[in-house]
């Protein structure tokens, strides 16, 4: 919430430091190249926000990449709005700011929202709350709804409890891992069932899916977890699970008669029918590999 007395002012680069733990990568893709042509066309239209560090200078709480794009564009100063938040406060208007891109990865999700929670159970503790609007705000929910943490995260996000729980157990899961589900390799629902698994079983079970060139559905991971608290998750059992055949999809077709006739003469052939249908397929499955590669 802003202040009706905030005023902008330009802030050397120099002078800003990143925030602590930015969970938000900031690359040099191609939603940065369109932000430095804006920049450099119209200059930063919307102030960042920043706080002011006790060591000096200010840190960053929105504008990583607003400011990435004027070190790129050679422009040495930026405008800000300072506010003097605590650092708890500053950490949840950091990750709402963020939450709402569309080129979040799951595991920047789910370090933010970690974050976030932690800030929030700080707040929801203290009693000697800086008067910030976020702080004041933050605890009177806690107190006059009588919410938990986790509620009044899930409250404030575009994701489900339940999702919300599931990102933040991606957390307990090892670079390897985490790498999998940023790559989409490994799905989020079996991936929070992995995350219940030791240190040691998650080393494991890297070098099992590495041998075995196959990832866990959710059934077997929900198996691992079980048979992990039963202290019976070995390199066996681990093994057994992971070489099981994964049942698979019926995808049988049948074309009732009565669609075929709106499109083929009762001429024609079985074969004939088959024949055309196949390249009608290949041309379809030629189109597909030209979009995927204008998306790539």
């Amino acid at each position: 919430m802003s202040d009706a007395n905030e005023v902008v002012k330009h802030i050397h680069l120099k002078d800003i430091h990143p925030f602590p733990d930015h969970p938000f990568e900031v690359k040099d893709d191609e939603y940065m190249r369109e932000t430095l042509e804006s920049v450099k066309e119209y200059g930063v239209l919307s102030p960042v926000i920043v706080r002011p560090r006790e060591e000096g200078g200010y840190e960053m709480i929105s504008g990583h990449r607003r400011m990435r794009a004027c070190e790129l564009a050679g422009i040495d100063s930026i405008p800000a709005i300072v506010r003097n938040v605590d650092r708890d406060a500053a950490t949840i208007m950091m990750v709402d700011s963020n939450l709402q891109r569309e080129t979040i990865s799951p595991m920047e999700k789910a370090r933010a929202y970690k974050m976030k929670l932690e800030a929030i159970k700080r707040q929801g503790a203290r009693t000697d709350l800086i008067e910030s609007s976020t702080s004041v705000q933050v605890g009177q929910k806690l107190a006059g709804a009588n919410k938990t943490s986790r509620q009044l995260l899930a409250d404030e996000s575009p994701d489900s409890s339940s999702q919300v729980r599931r990102y933040i157990r991606l957390n307990e899961l090892n670079e390897s891992l985490q790498n999998m589900v940023d790559e989409k390799k490994m799905g989020i629902t079996p991936a929070c069932e992995i995350s219940y698994l030791k240190p040691e079983e998650q080393k494991l079970l890297v070098e099992t899916i590495d041998s075995e060139q196959a990832m866990p559905s959710l059934s077997q991971a929900q198996r691992m977890k079980k048979l992990s608290q039963e202290g019976k998750l070995n390199e066996d059992t681990m093994l057994e699970i992971m070489m099981e055949q994964k049942k698979p999809i019926n995808r049988n077709v049948v074309l009732s008669e009565d669609l075929l006739k709106r499109y083929f003469p009762r001429s024609f052939t079985k074969e004939r029918i088959e024949g055309i249908v196949i390249k009608l397929l290949d041309r379809w499955l030629q189109i597909q590999k030209q979009k995927q590669q204008n998306r790539d």
